[in-house]
C-alpha cells in the first residue's frame, strides 16, 4: 500500500500514484474498520461513508488529527534507492517556505483562531497575544479573513485549508460557516467568542461569550 496524508502535499501525491497504478484511491481516512475498509468523511463533513475498497494495491491518504499519535519504538527499516528516467516536463526551481516561531497548526495543542470579525491583519495582534498566554499556541484564520487579505493562505483553517483537533480551539470572530465547522469539529474543547449570539459557531462550541471581541480578548488576555 502507499499512504499519504490528508494535506495539501498529500492531495496533490495521491491521485497521480493512484492513477499511475491505475487503482481507486480512498482520500481522507478518520477510521480503520478493516485492512480493507475505512470510514471518511462527505459533504464537508455532515456525513461519514463507509468503504470498502477492492483493490489488490490500495493507496490512502489518513487524517492524522483523527488518530492518535504512535509512541516512538526503536525500529530498523530498510532504506532503498530507487533510479528513475530523468523527468524533463518541468524543472524543479525551488520553494518559499514561511518560518514561524510559533507551532504548526496541524500539530498545535492550543489554536486561536480569528474571523472577518478581526477587521484587519492587526488585529491578529490580538490573537497573538492571547496564544501567548495560553501557552504559545497556534494562529489560525478562517477562509473569510484569507479572503480578505487580512493573513496568508497558510493560516486557513477549514475545508480548503488545514484540519486541525487540538485540545483547545478559540474561535474569534468566526461565524462557524460550514466549511470552517469540518476543519476543527473534532477540536477536543471549543470556546466561541462572537458578538451575534446566532451565530452558527454557537451549536458546535462547549463554552460561547455573545460579547464584541475587542472587549472580550484583551480582558481575557490580562485575566491569564
Amino acid at each position: 500500500a502507499v499512504v499519504g496524508t490528508s494535506s495539501k502535499f498529500g492531495a496533490t501525491i495521491i491521485p497521480r500514484v493512484a492513477a499511475l497504478l491505475q487503482v481507486s484511491p480512498v482520500t481522507d481516512i478518520v477510521q480503520i474498520l478493516a485492512k480493507d475498509t475505512f470510514i471518511r468523511p462527505m459533504y464537508a463533513g455532515n456525513a461519514l461513508a463507509k468503504v470498502q475498497t477492492k483493490e489488490g494495491f490500495q493507496v490512502l491518504s489518513i487524517r492524522p488529527t483523527s488518530f492518535e499519535k504512535a509512541p516512538l519504538q526503536d525500529t530498523t527499516v530498510t532504506v532503498e534507492t530507487i533510479e528513475v528516467a530523468e523527468f524533463t516536463d518541468s524543472v524543479w526551481v525551488g520553494e518559499s517556505v514561511q518560518q514561524s516561531d510559533r507551532p504548526d497548526l496541524g500539530s498545535a495543542a492550543v489554536v486561536v483562531s480569528g474571523g472577518r470579525g478581526m477587521q484587519s491583519g492587526e488585529n491578529f495582534g490580538l490573537l497573538e497575544q492571547l496564544a501567548d498566554k495560553l501557552g504559545g499556541g497556534a494562529v489560525g484564520a478562517s477562509r473569510a479573513a484569507v479572503d480578505a487579505g487580512m493573513v496568508p493562505n497558510d493560516m486557513q483553517v477549514g475545508q480548503t485549508g488545514k484540519v486541525v483537533a487540538p485540545d483547545l480551539y478559540l474561535a474569534v470572530g468566526i461565524s462557524g460557516a460550514i466549511q470552517h465547522l469540518s476543519g476543527m469539529r473534532d477540536s477536543k474543547t471549543i470556546v466561541a467568542i462572537n458578538k451575534d449570539p446566532d451565530a452558527p459557531i454557537f451549536q458546535v462550541a462547549d463554552y460561547g461569550l455573545a460579547q464584541d471581541l475587542f472587549e472580550a480578548v484583551p480582558e481575557l488576555t490580562e485575566k491569564l
